[in-house]
């Protein structure tokens, strides 16, 4: 069921959305609402995740031949 309350979460998950909502929107069309708020959670998460990449990126550079542990990776983020 393409309106159930599940369907409905999942197709607002921006890594599930681009699937499920395009299979909602085939089978039967979702209130406006619906659409928008994936597609701008789906944009949003797509900004942040470049974001933080690109500091990440920024410190990782200068650090040329060593590999990166979580906790550094996250002490990179504070540096920029």
């Amino acid at each position: 069921d393409p309106n159930s309350r599940t369907a409905v979460v999942l197709s607002l998950v921006p890594f599930l959305s681009p699937i499920l909502m395009i299979l909602r929107i085939a089978m039967q069309t979702p209130p406006f609402w619906q659409i928008a708020l994936s597609l701008a959670l789906s944009l949003s998460t797509t900004v942040g995740v470049v974001y933080v990449s690109a500091k990440i990126y920024r410190v990782g550079v200068l650090m040329y031949g060593k590999r990166p542990s979580v906790v550094e990776l996250f002490r990179w983020l504070k540096y920029t």
